[in-house]
């Protein structure tokens, strides 16, 4: 929360929409917007929505998938990986620091979750820590925007050095 996911993911969107590589960017988070009935699993329903959006874009030809999404058990990406149709998948964990994520929450956040969104950040980093999902770590801290999507698509086999 606040690494920058959904920056880098737009930004490594547009690097490769700048070369013609089909591929598709879900924001995975966005999927699952809304506030359902008490009986319902908001994460449920986001991840079957990702299923139905990943079989869209595969019927449209697209083999490359970018997820953003902030996974914090070993179930979580299991449960990804079986929504995304690609052969070969890797994590990447875009990381600040927590006062840089707390700035950037607090800065994007101006509603009336925000206090929750800025607590949220130390606890989401520490998860993340534990975790240890990822294949690789990408500095998203004083750098150019597309320095670090141009990274993350290098160290992805997505685009040569």
């Amino acid at each position: 929360m606040g690494a920058g996911k959904r920056s880098v993911l737009a930004e490594a969107s547009d690097l490769l929409a700048l070369r013609h590589i089909a591929h598709a960017a879900i924001d995975v988070d966005a999927l699952g917007l809304g506030h359902l009935p008490d009986a319902v699993s908001s994460d449920g329903v986001m991840y079957c929505n990702l299923e139905s959006v990943c079989r869209n874009y595969a019927s449209s030809g697209v083999r490359r998938f970018m997820v953003a999404r902030a996974l914090e058990k070993r179930e979580e990406l299991d449960l990804c990986r079986r929504m995304v149709p690609a052969a070969n998948a890797m994590v990447c964990r875009i990381t600040a620091s927590v006062a840089t994520m707390e700035d950037r929450v607090k800065t994007r956040e101006q509603g009336a979750l925000q206090g929750q969104y800025v607590g949220r950040v130390a606890e989401l980093d520490a998860i993340l820590d534990r975790a240890r999902l990822e294949d690789f770590t990408i500095s998203n801290e004083n750098r150019p925007l597309d320095d670090v999507a141009k990274e993350l698509l290098v160290r992805a086999g997505w685009l040569s050095p």
